[in-house]
């Protein structure tokens, strides 16, 4: 058992939050509303997994970089923090595309 999986997860999402705070995309605009729209979608995709899991669909793996450490039957610790870095980092794509979109919009006109 390692924790080099969940490090790696938390490294990434630390870092794609700088990012956003740094570019003001989407923590850094309006941090109680995203922070609401992160939890609302981690939850989401949590309760998708749970649902997978309980169809028997989704089944953990026992790979070398996890911890082993389980939230509930084939729930590993990593899961959540993985889509928390999945909505994080969906969000920071469409705010900064937003972003370059206006940009060049007010550029050409």
């Amino acid at each position: 058992m390692s924790a080099g999986y969940l490090i790696a997860l938390l490294v990434s999402l630390a870092g794609m939050v700088l990012l956003d705070v740094r570019h003001r995309l989407f923590l850094g605009r309006d941090p109680w509303r995203a922070a609401l729209v992160l939890a609302l979608g981690t939850a989401f995709f949590l309760l998708w997994d749970l649902a997978g899991i309980g169809l028997g669909i989704f089944f953990r793996d026992d790979g070398q970089f996890a911890t082993g450490i389980l939230l509930a039957p084939e729930l590993p610790i990593e899961e959540p923090i993985f889509l928390l870095f999945l909505c994080q980092l969906t969000m920071v794509l469409v705010c900064g595309a937003e972003k370059v979109l206006t940009a060049r919009r007010r550029a050409d006109a």
